[in-house]
């Protein structure tokens, strides 16, 4: 059974992605690992900690991030994935881009998904690139692209503007013959504070698609911004909402911080195993 049939059909337990960013300009991590000996110990300490997916990126989405070309993101990103696809041959490795002609590159290299949170630019050209490896696909809801997300963004009904664009944009994908889809309702890409909160409301009705959910809440604005905190001090957030995530049905969870999300499953999993069963 595939990694995707685990989640999708097979085995109904959270799985944890960890985050590796090689930018100099994430919002949370941005410079941290953009050396790639520090990089392969990030990975290693995720690994450890019981990620069951590694999604690596080169190029930061934060608001108002500017594109790159391809040839600096695969400088960037190769000579990571193929140590990391070397070292670590059975960690299921997905690749965080919007460009068609990187994600080619990385499914030669072995990688396990595609990460896509800019779906609009170049699209059907990289939807060419996944149906013609049959490679999962995250398809994620964005208003707008990085640079410009952000700018006031606005919906006529937003719960139903979110569910539109799914239901229209999986019959695009379907027409391409892709099927591995994984759906990330695309927190903080385009949504206003109290959007995000929404859509965290949204996650059971997102589960009626058919398809797994991906939440990637990690250290987020909507939870500094709610707290009145810095991105440095929002693991509790996090965890709290990535704890609500789980209860809400989402089947992948991609955080900055493996261990505690770790320790958010294997809790879950307790709470499920003891289930008290009424006999009245």
């Amino acid at each position: 059974m595939s990694f995707y049939e685990k989640i999708s059909k097979g085995i109904k337990q959270p799985k944890i992605m960890g985050i590796l960013n090689l930018t100099p300009d994430s919002f949370f991590d941005g410079g941290k690992y953009n050396d790639i000996s520090r990089s392969i110990l990030k990975i290693d300490q995720m690994i450890s900690d019981g990620a069951d997916i590694i999604d690596i990126g080169a190029v930061s989405t934060r608001p108002g991030s500017k594109p790159i070309s391809y040839s600096e993101e695969k400088e960037r990103l190769i000579p990571t994935i193929k140590l990391v696809r070397k070292l670590y041959p059975k960690i299921v490795l997905s690749v965080d881009t919007f460009c068609f002609q990187i994600a080619q590159d990385c499914i030669d290299l072995g990688v396990d998904i595609i990460n896509n949170v800019n779906l609009f630019h170049n699209e059907t050209k990289m939807m060419k690139v996944i149906s013609q490896n049959n490679t999962p696909y995250v398809l994620m809801h964005i208003k707008g692209n990085p640079e410009t997300m952000q700018q006031n963004p606005h919906y006529d009904d937003f719960q139903r503007d979110i569910i539109l664009f799914f239901k229209n944009y999986i019959k695009k994908l379907n027409s391409f013959g892709i099927k591995n889809i994984i759906i990330d309702p695309g927190f903080g890409f385009g949504k206003s504070l109290d959007d995000n909160y929404k859509l965290m409301n949204m996650i059971p009705v997102l589960k009626k698609f058919g398809y797994p959910v991906l939440i990637g809440i990690s250290r987020k604005s909507m939870i500094s911004k709610t707290l009145k905190i810095n991105a440095e001090n929002s693991l509790n957030g996090t965890t709290i909402l990535n704890t609500v995530g789980v209860l809400f049905g989402a089947d992948i969870i991609r955080v900055h911080d493996v261990k505690e999300a770790v320790e958010i499953v294997k809790i879950f999993k307790k709470i499920n195993k003891n289930k008290l069963h009424n006999e009245h």
